[in-house]
């Protein structure tokens, strides 16, 4: 797992362990980067099924009920059957983009 600092946004790569373990990381790791908005990058991991994505459902949950934006790029997986309350995106430019459209709407209010 690397973790890389952008600004307000933390962004977590993942190259080997799997996603269960990945998950209790990042759990562990929280309180470093809980006021940041979070990117998981999952592009160098194989293709990816519906459960390995809800595997970051609570802490997705968690961190976007404190009004901070929860992102995971990858384009190993149909986006359409991912579930709505988890944001999934192909490319690091699309979780950009995505984390400056919340952060817009944050800020009017929403």
């Amino acid at each position: 797992m690397i973790i890389d600092q952008d600004g307000n946004i933390s962004i977590i790569t993942q190259e080997k362990a799997t996603l269960p373990e990945l998950v209790k990381k990042i759990q562990a790791l929280y309180p470093k980067f809980k006021n940041n908005n979070i990117i998981v990058v999952l592009t160098s991991l194989k293709p990816l099924s519906v459960q390995d994505i809800v595997e970051f459902l609570e802490i997705s949950n968690t961190h976007r009920g404190s009004k901070q934006s929860f992102v995971i790029v990858t384009d190993k997986i149909d986006v359409d059957k991912t579930p709505d309350e988890i944001v999934v995106v192909p490319t690091t430019q699309e979780a950009y983009d995505i984390i400056e459209m919340e952060e817009m709407e944050r800020d009017l209010g929403f």
